[in-house]
């Protein structure tokens, strides 16, 4: 019988969340949404990113086993979308942090995660962790023409060469790098993909010059976040993350589960718009005799947008209940992600075309919901060039069963 109640574990989960969020974000944005540079507003962030980290919220991204809290994907979905629904930015930092450590869990040795996962496991300070996979020229593929980053094999270690952008916190929060960087590259001499493991006792032991940070973009959305654009050049880094060569699969898996993660945070900005738009229809008669709640238009754009939401959170669950079963998760992750990235942008011009002009103004909120929506069809890998890709892929194998991924393969 299928069952879409939460255990008591999952609800004390989503609950420790939601008052996280509600006392330390909800209201955090005019703190930091006027100052000048992406920099000086990741900057501004950190005491609210610490307060997620004394939650456990980076411990909670860790296997029990080397001392995490080892939340499913399904939890992390939950708090997911409690604090991204409260606010994108600081709620995306600590959601790509547990990115940045999926290639560690996924394909690291033991020695390297007892080594590397301890910082962010003691609920102190404010450990970064990312994966440095896109290029400035666009890698919607693992051949060697879509990504350019090399390292060749030198001495004990390995040198890196390239330039990687839009991989979020990478630089840290003093563009001296993450606490953990787990880099894409090819081999060098036979263009295999490998994961280069770089830390900030790396950075600082290169040369000057070896990591640098090129620009912080400015962004439309996620203001607060850093997705920088940094180049490696003759950097000697020490640690390989898995055999060179299986590179592919370890990030096929790491961003199939981000897939997952990505239908929350779509969930969050169609609730957040719903209740918005709830709100202002239950209270707002626009000079009429009533609410404009009880006319039928602004009735159907409520119904259209809570269904979306509906069927997005439902897609989302099913698609982290599948997990760690990679085979059958990955069509339902892609899914999610195309479905709820693309819903939460169509939801939220639905609640402007209900509120009407009023929902142009600043104040309104609903374009800074807009331009933060409108990155999620984009972002971890592009519905369009990665996602649907995927999907098509999985449709064309050999032996492909229409509906293994909603009742098992048979």
């Amino acid at each position: 019988m299928i069952d879409f109640t939460l255990t008591e574990t999952q609800t004390q989960i989503r609950a420790h969340a939601h008052s996280l969020a509600k006392e330390h974000l909800a209201n955090a944005r005019p703190s930091y949404e006027t100052l000048p540079t992406t920099q000086a507003r990741l900057q501004a962030t950190k005491p609210l990113y610490e307060h997620l980290v004394k939650a456990g919220f980076t411990q909670a991204q860790v296997p029990t086993e080397y001392n995490g809290l080892g939340y499913s994907l399904m939890d992390m979905a939950l708090v997911a979308e409690e604090l991204y629904a409260a606010d994108v930015n600081v709620a995306l930092t600590l959601l790509a942090t547990g990115l940045g450590l999926s290639p560690l869990l996924i394909g690291g040795t033991e020695a390297q995660k007892k080594r590397f996962l301890g910082p962010f496991t003691e609920r102190t300070g404010a450990p970064l962790a990312s994966l440095v996979h896109s290029e400035p020229g666009g890698t919607a593929n693992y051949a060697t023409a879509g990504l350019r980053t090399t390292a060749r094999r030198e001495g004990g270690g390995w040198v890196v060469n390239g330039e990687k952008l839009w991989a979020t916190n990478c630089a840290g929060w003093d563009d001296r790098g993450a606490d953990l960087q787990c880099v894409t590259c090819r081999e060098e001499t036979d263009g295999r993909t490998m994961i280069v493991l770089v830390t900030r006792e790396d950075v600082a032991a290169n040369a000057p010059g070896a990591y640098e940070v090129l620009a912080h973009p400015e962004t439309v959305g996620h203001r607060a976040v850093s997705g920088p654009h940094v180049r490696f050049r003759e950097f000697v880094a020490r640690e390989v993350i898995a055999d060179v060569g299986a590179g592919v699969d370890v990030i096929n898996a790491a961003f199939t589960a981000s897939g997952a993660l990505v239908g929350a945070l779509g969930v969050a900005i169609m609730r957040r718009c719903f209740e918005m738009t709830l709100a202002f229809a239950k209270t707002e008669t626009r000079n009429g005799c009533e609410a404009i709640i009880n006319k039928q238009s602004v009735a159907d754009l409520l119904i259209q947008m809570k269904t979306r939401c509906e069927a997005g959170r439902a897609l989302t669950w099913k698609a982290c209940a599948s997990f760690p079963r990679l085979a059958e998760a990955a069509e339902t992750a892609h899914l999610a992600k195309v479905f709820c990235s693309e819903n939460a942008v169509q939801c939220v011009v639905e609640g402007i075309n209900a509120v009407g002009i009023q929902a142009y103004q600043m104040r309104s909120q609903y374009g800074l919901l807009l331009n933060d929506a409108v990155c999620l069809p984009i972002f971890d890998g592009g519905n369009v060039g990665v996602r649907r890709r995927r999907i098509e892929a999985i449709f064309k194998a050999d032996g492909y069963e229409p509906w293994a991924s909603t009742f098992g393969s048979q």
